[in-house]
């Protein structure tokens, strides 16, 4: 068994291996599942939101958030429960779509304060335990509000609410598991770290410890801040360090560590593992399959605002118009909304003209569509599915196109309507904003897993070039 510096060497090399290998796969696969969480909290807020069930925050986006943090989980009066939930739900959406897009999942990042700020996410609203008996008042009452909302539904929605709660369940508990794991990694890290920055300093002392744990606490703790800097200092950690390196112990402990770290050589060897890139593409197709209900709103917000532009063009000839064309089945003229577009890319303006009536039509279709793929087990789903892989990608990479110009067009038009209403009006159009941001977070996401698809893809082209695979 090595001993000394021998074990602190080959002990630091296996917190290295087992660190790269947690940045760059166990990490990233939790960053997936907290993106499949966000997608399936986004359609859940959603829906509670159509079913006038919670107030959305309307601060919402003023809030900047920068750092890790749970909703309030206090009791509040029953007759505040729509817009307190409200505000908890948007901060958790907020905090999650912060953890997917801005937050770093990385040994160096993730440490073991972060890691506990994590599991106050997670335990504010309990996904895999998501019951109105819940202990937790989040959990319980968002559970009732779920449960009660999703009785008055109609077939297709219920079923997507449940689809999206199993989803949501699953990711809960594989990233809660993980990060158990990887909790009891960034333990021996932080140990690590210490045998690195203060132990290995040339400023320890060593020669004074003489086989006395007290004295190597004594030690540690005078050079530890200069080695470690605002770390927090862990009197139990610190405490299995000295077991490990003066205890009678200490060669089992050595040993024990290793081993849990894996650093035997056969652990270096890597097993190919196989992309399912079918699932990859179809794992894009499902979080389009997530984005009806938020066209739907967005769609009814629209709606009401085009009314009440109309309601401001309501005199008796207009009225007696309306009269005569109901009158002798006059089709209703086309109305045209002129709208800047602004190109992101060059920073320059253009309008447009769009046809009111069609564009109503077209996010009709765009939400029975992704509606028909929203479930594995749905006859569009299956079609699709039934497709060659190209075909599928092919389809996917269409809808995701029309879905970025969606965005163009729907940013164009909220601008349109707040400068378009008079002046008594203004405070009465329904911004867009918010839900634009939702629809592009899905957008986005559906995006990613189709790039991801095409390197695969790509990849393998290449190699099969070299002649390194068949």
């Amino acid at each position: 068994m090595e001993n000394g510096n021998n074990f602190t060497e080959t002990l630091l090399q296996a917190l290295d291996t087992k660190a790269q290998w947690y940045d760059t796969e166990e990490l990233p696969r939790v960053l997936e599942n907290y993106r499949l969480l966000h997608t399936c909290v986004k359609v859940v807020f959603e829906f509670l939101v159509k079913k006038a069930m919670i107030t959305p925050d309307p601060y919402k986006l003023d809030k900047k958030i920068s750092d890790i943090k749970a909703p309030d989980g206090e009791q509040f009066v029953e007759n505040e429960r729509s817009v307190i939930m409200g505000q908890r739900f948007s901060d958790y959406e907020s905090t999650l779509d912060f953890l997917c897009n801005y937050y770093k999942f990385s040994v160096s990042q993730l440490t073991l304060v972060n890691i506990k700020k994590l599991m106050d996410v997670n335990n504010s609203i309990s996904w895999n335990a998501f019951s109105a008996n819940a202990n937790k008042i989040n959990t319980r009452v968002l559970a009732t509000m779920v449960f009660s909302a999703r009785q008055n539904s109609d077939p297709l929605t219920a079923s997507m609410i449940n689809d999206n709660l199993s989803k949501a369940s699953h990711a809960l508990s594989d990233i809660n598991s993980a990060l158990k794991d990887y909790s009891d990694f960034q333990k021996e890290w932080y140990k690590g770290q210490v045998r690195r920055n203060v132990l290995l300093s040339p400023a320890f002392e060593a020669g004074k410890i003489g086989g006395d744990p007290a004295a190597e606490v004594q030690q540690i703790k005078k050079h530890f801040s200069s080695g470690m800097g605002k770390v927090p200092f862990y009197n139990e950690l610190i405490e299995e360090i000295v077991q490990e390196d003066l205890s009678e112990k200490k060669e089992e402990l050595q040993k024990r560590l290793l081993d849990k770290l894996n650093v035997a050589k056969d652990s270096d060897k890597k097993t190919e593992k196989r992309i399912d890139t079918k699932a990859l593409i179809m794992g894009a197709l499902q979080v389009l399959g997530a984005m009806p209900q938020q066209i739907a709103v967005i769609a009814q917000k629209i709606q009401d605002n085009h009314d009440l532009l109309q309601s401001e063009h309501n005199s008796f000839f207009d009225k007696l118009k309306r009269a005569l064309r109901k009158a002798f089945g006059i089709a209703e003229k086309p109305l045209f909304y002129t709208v800047t577009i602004v190109e992101q890319t060059t920073d320059t303006k253009r309008s447009e003209r769009i046809n009111y009536q069609t564009f109503m039509t077209d996010l009709a279709t765009k939400t029975r569509r992704y509606a028909s793929v929203a479930q594995t087990n749905s006859p569009g789903y299956k079609k699709i599915s039934a497709m060659p892989e190209e075909k599928i990608a092919e389809f996917v990479s269409n809808q995701i196109s029309e879905c970025n110009h969606l965005l163009v067009l729907l940013n164009a038009l909220d601008d349109f309507f707040k400068a378009a209403a008079s002046p008594t009006n203004k405070s009465k159009v329904k911004g867009l904003k918010i839900d634009i941001a939702t629809l592009k977070n899905s957008i986005v996401k559906a995006n990613q897993l189709r790039v991801e698809y095409t390197s695969y893809i790509e990849e393998e082209a290449q190699m099969r070039r070299l002649g390194i695979k068949g």
